[in-house]
């Protein structure tokens, strides 16, 4: 048996590495695009200046969550399991669309339900590296450093930093739209502005929590039979 309770489970560097990740990935965007000439908005120098320094700001960003995601235990959450991966897989693909109760609800140890902690390891394993060391030798190669990296031919080192490119803007458009569904849109990112979320707390959970964190619990709700940290 499990309690939902309103807990902090956002922490603040975790917000701030949040929003400031999707705002220089915006502009890694609106910027790429006018590289690749999609708009004119801005100039083709100022794009080029813009998107450099945005990439060297999100890099600078990932290492400093990586290192904080490895010294505070919070990288657990983003690893997969297969515990409710298919009801999670259905609800999305069907049950949200009949307006069923998400059957997912974050635990203690687990706040992201198994699709998003599959989406988040792909992103941070494959996706991302992809685009920061082809973008790198890019950079490299445009400081007149070429030569060093003669083994790679331009155009694939093109293809796979659009490839990942397009990747994340489809995380980007898909994430956005999730947002829509369900709950309201400010109910979905209100959790990343005040930290504070729905989390299923067992009764032993609770009282550590009490005697140890009593300000990170903002207040009870009642008990869910189905939930099961």
């Amino acid at each position: 048996m499990s309690r939902l309770v309103k807990l902090y489970v956002y922490k603040y560097f975790e917000r701030l590495w949040h929003w400031s990740q999707a705002i220089l990935i915006f502009m890694l965007i609106f910027s790429g695009f006018r590289i690749h000439g999609s708009h004119e908005l801005i100039s083709f120098s100022t794009a080029t200046t813009l998107h450099t320094w945005a990439a060297i700001l999100i890099m600078a960003l990932w290492i400093l969550a990586t290192f904080w995601l490895f010294t505070t235990g919070e990288w657990r959450h983003y690893i997969p399991t297969g515990e409710y991966f298919m009801e999670v897989a259905r609800f999305y693909l069907y049950g949200i669309f009949k307006g069923e109760q998400h059957p997912y609800i974050k635990t203690y140890r687990r706040k992201h339900n198994p699709l998003q902690a599959l989406a988040y390891m792909l992103l941070k394993i494959v996706i991302f590296p992809a685009i920061w060391m082809s973008g790198c030798i890019y950079l490299l190669i445009s400081f007149g450093l070429g030569e060093y990296f003669n083994i790679f031919e331009t155009v694939w080192i093109a293809r796979i930093h659009t490839i990942a490119a397009i990747s994340i803007v489809l995380f980007f458009i898909v994430h956005i739209y999730m947002l829509t569904l369900g709950h309201s849109f400010i109910g979905h990112i209100k959790p990343m502005i005040t930290g504070f979320d729905d989390v299923a707390l067992t009764d032993e959970q609770l009282a550590y929590l009490q005697a140890d964190e009593p300000e990170s619990i903002k207040e009870y709700s009642k008990t869910e039979p189905g939930a099961t940290p």
